[in-house]
């Protein structure tokens, strides 16, 4: 989870950095071009569509970094919350070649939500976003928005299923895996990585995928949530 803004964090991994002439990271563990995934037939500017207006549910509204404008509602419609905002990487939970304290200076070896089998989720490989932790700004769980919830994350003209599997800070909302990143287009690296805007969170009320590890369950539940979605709103 992100606690600093993108920017220091930046500014943590240039201190970071190897100094000239020193050993670069092995290959395995430098930033990869992201490969963008199609899922399902949903198609994003139908998804859009819906979401041009907002019907504000969150008492107030939430920074995208430290220091940053508090500009972003949540938003309600029939089945689903939303919100747009940037989207920040997170690479917490269980470590790998990509997600490690090395490659990333915030990193954390837990997140809030575990595996069937009781590890930690990994964040390179399992599509995840964050949600904000529980404050007067908004609370997730009055909204049936729990672990395992699924996701529609939206960029540009793609969809990508994920999971509610992380909470972040009270005041700061936009963030997802490295995972999630990757398989959209945008570059997953934690330090340097992730987009300013453009992205919108679509999560849809009172659902969960089990076990919460198993992507496939969540694009089979996210791509018929979707279609609901679209019939009734």
């Amino acid at each position: 989870m992100r606690v600093q803004s993108l920017t220091l964090a930046v500014a943590g991994a240039a201190l970071l950095a190897p100094a000239p002439g020193s050993a670069a990271l092995p290959a395995a563990a430098r930033p990869s071009t992201p490969a963008v995934v199609r899922e399902g037939d949903v198609q994003a500017a139908d998804l859009l569509a819906k979401l041009r207006s907002c019907a504000q549910i969150s008492n107030g509204r939430y920074r995208s970094d430290d220091g940053a404008r508090a500009d972003i509602p949540v938003c309600g419609k029939q089945g689903a919350v939303f919100w747009k905002a940037d989207m920040d990487i997170d690479c917490d939970g269980r470590p790998g070649a990509r997600c490690n304290s090395r490659t990333d200076p915030l990193f954390s070896d837990a997140t809030a939500y575990q595996q069937s089998d009781g590890r930690q989720l990994d964040a390179e490989t399992l599509p995840y976003i964050v949600v904000p932790g529980v404050s007067r700004i908004w609370n997730h769980r009055d909204h049936d928005v729990r672990a395992g919830s699924v996701a529609a994350v939206i960029y540009r003209d793609r969809v990508q299923y994920a999971v509610v599997g992380d909470i972040g800070p009270r005041h700061i909302i936009g963030e997802a895996s490295y995972a999630t990143a990757k398989a959209l287009g945008i570059r997953p690296d934690p330090t340097g990585g992730g987009t300013g805007a453009g992205v919108t969170y679509l999560v849809f009320k009172d659902s969960r995928v089990s076990p919460i590890e198993s992507h496939r369950a969540a694009v089979t539940l996210g791509e018929g949530l979707a279609r609901k979605f679209l019939k009734e709103n």
